[in-house]
């Protein structure tokens, strides 16, 4: 018998009502942003789902919001990638669909970084974009 732990995986919890499964056709995690975004989950404890939302505003029109919850909204999608629960709402989920986000810890150009094939444009920085 071995007395090695397993790594934890997160128990399957059902979601509550008006709250949808999506699939990683709609937004994936890369591991490297996995293993960063399960850190900061830890880190911050302010909720285990990651949302991911489209606001106005930034260089572009448009802005991705990164920002962690402790549930799911009615309406919303839940996608289990990379490890975490992201949350989308279904306004932002058509701005989203197919887009991959990786995480670099370089000292210049690091941080979260959106591939998002709907955007038409987007700034340097990389955290808006246009339609």
């Amino acid at each position: 018998m071995s007395t090695a732990s397993a790594a934890a995986v997160p128990v399957p919890v059902p979601l509550p009502e008006g709250v949808r499964p999506g699939t990683e056709t709609l937004v994936r995690l890369t591991p490297a942003a996995g293993v960063k975004v399960r850190a900061l989950i830890a880190r911050e404890a302010q909720g285990d789902f990651l949302r991911i939302a489209i606001t106005g505003g930034g260089c572009n029109g448009l802005s991705y919001q990164l920002k962690f919850v402790p549930a799911p909204r009615r309406g919303d999608l839940c996608v289990e990638t990379g490890g975490v629960r992201v949350l989308v709402d279904s306004r932002s989920a058509l701005y989203l669909k197919g887009t991959h986000v990786d995480y670099s810890a370089a000292l210049v150009a690091g941080g979260f970084k959106f591939s998002n094939p709907n955007a038409k444009a987007s700034c340097s920085c990389g955290e808006s974009f246009s339609l």
